[in-house]
C-alpha cells in the first residue's frame, strides 16, 4: 500500500494521536519510523510469538529491505554519483550493549543481517566499503546486483539534469553547471544552493523493540541519499545517531538529514534523557531542539520508547514535512497503526 493510501485509510486515527502525542504502555512494542506497515507487521508477529527484541528489530528491517520501502532502502535506490547503490545498518543489542554495523556495503541485499554477524560473529562493531562485502560473502551471504531499472533510471535523468541537485560545495567547475570532476575552490560562492527538505527521500528506517522479557533491541537500514558523494555514511549505522538501546533506560532511533543529525547523536541523547526521568515525549523533543538550536530547518524527526513501553516521536518543522507519520504495533491492537506527530 502507498504511503498516501495509508495516510487517507488512518485519517481518523491520526487525527486522535496528534492530540494525544504519548502513547499508553503495552509491553512487547514495536516502534518504526514512517508508515512502513508490513516491516512493522513482520516485527510485531515475532513479539507476538514470544521471539525476542533482538529477532523482531532484524525480521523487521529486512522486510523493508526486501520491499524497497518508498525506495530509501534496501537495494534498487538512491544511487550515489557514480550509479551505485550501497547500504548502511546498524543492529544494537540493549541487553548486552553489543553493536554491529555496517557502512557503503556493496553486492550484499541483506544489510540488517550482515550487521547482526558483525555483532555475534566478531568482536568489532563497524566494517565499511568493500571489506564490509568481503566479509559477508565469507559469511554466507549471497553477492547480488543492487542495480535495478529503476536506480539506472534515476542516475541516468540526473545526469541530463547536469547532475544537480548534488551535496558539493566550495568546488570548481561550478556544480550548477557540470557534473565535475570537481577540485576545491575556496572562493566560490554557492548563491541559490540551499537544500530544501524531501520527504520522499528519507533515506532511512529506524525501529525499536521491547520485548515480553523487559530487552530492547534497535535498528536501522538505508541505503543511504540519493546522488550522494560514492563513500558518504550518513547516521543511520552510527551508534548513538541513527539508534541507540539500553535495557535499562530505553531506545530511540532516528531519521532525516543525517549529515547534520549525526553530530548530535540525538537517539544516545534521549535515551540518557529517559534514564533520567523524561517520559519519551519530552526526551525525543529535547533531542531534536538539540539540533534545532544550531539548524533551525533541518529535516529530521525520532522515535523513543522507555522500559515500561510509553513512546513518543518528535520533529523538526521545516519545508515539506510538518507531520511525522511512524508506526506502532503491540498487544492493544495486535496490528500495526498509523500515528502521527506535528512537527514544531
Amino acid at each position: 500500500m502507498s504511503t498516501g493510501k495509508m495516510f487517507i485509510s488512518h485519517l481518523c486515527f491520526l487525527s486522535l494521536t496528534s492530540v494525544f502525542p504519548l502513547g499508553r504502555a503495552s509491553v512487547p512494542v514495536v516502534i518504526n519510523t514512517w508508515p512502513f506497515k508490513d516491516a512493522a507487521a513482520a516485527a510485531w508477529s515475532v513479539l507476538r510469538s514470544g521471539g525476542s527484541a533482538l529477532d523482531s528489530v532484524e525480521k523487521g528491517c529486512a522486510r523493508c529491505e526486501i520491499e524497497h520501502c518508498d525506495g530509501s532502502v534496501g537495494y534498487g535506490g538512491s544511487p550515489d554519483e557514480s550509479g551505485e547503490t550501497t547500504l548502511d545498518a546498524m543492529i544494537m543489542n540493549g541487553n548486552t550493549m553489543e553493536v554491529g554495523a555496517v557502512a557503503d556495503l556493496r553486492r550484499i541485499k541483506n544489510a540488517i543481517g550482515v550487521a547482526r554477524a558483525v555483532m555475534e560473529l566478531t568482536e568489532h562493531t563497524l566494517l565499511v566499503g568493500e571489506s564490509a562485502s568481503v566479509f559477508a560473502e565469507n559469511m554466507g551471504f549471497i553477492a547480488e546486483d543492487l542495480t535495478t531499472n529503476n536506480s539506472v533510471n534515476i542516475f541516468l535523468q540526473w545526469l541530463k539534469g547536469n547532475c544537480q541537485p548534488n551535496y558539493r560545495k566550495n568546488v570548481f567547475p561550478d556544480p550548477s553547471k557540470t557534473c565535475g570532476p570537481y577540485k576545491p575552490r575556496t572562493i566560490l560562492k554557492q548563491k541559490g544552493r540551499t537544500r530544501q527538505a524531501n520527504t520522499r527521500s528519507h533515506d532511512t528506517i529506524g525501529m525499536i523493540a521491547l520485548d515480553k522479557d523487559g530487552h530492547v533491541a534497535a535498528g536501522t537500514t538505508t541505503n543511504g541519499l540519493t546522488h550522494k558523494v560514492p563513500g558518504r555514511v550518513g547516521d543511520s549505522p552510527i551508534v548513538g545517531a541513527g539508534a541507540y538501546a539500553d535495557s535499562s533506560a530505553g531506545a530511540a532511533a532516528a531519521t532525516g538529514d543525517g549529515d547534520v543529525m549525526m553530530r548530535f547523536l540525538p537517539s544516545y541523547l534521549a535515551v540518557e534523557l529517559m534514564r533520567a526521568g523524561a517520559d519519551p515525549s519530552a526526551a525525543c523533543k529535547t533531542a531534536i531542539s538539540r539540533i534545532k538550536r544550531h539548524y533551525s530547518e533541518f529535516f529530521g524527526a525520532i522515535i523513543c520508547a522507555n522500559t515500561t513501553g510509553h513512546y513518543a516521536a518528535a520533529c523538526n518543522k521545516a519545508p515539506g514535512l510538518s507531520q511525522f507519520h511512524y508506526m506502532v504495533s503491540n498487544s492493544e491492537s495486535d496490528i500495526p497503526l498509523l500515528k502521527t506527530v506535528d512537527c514544531f
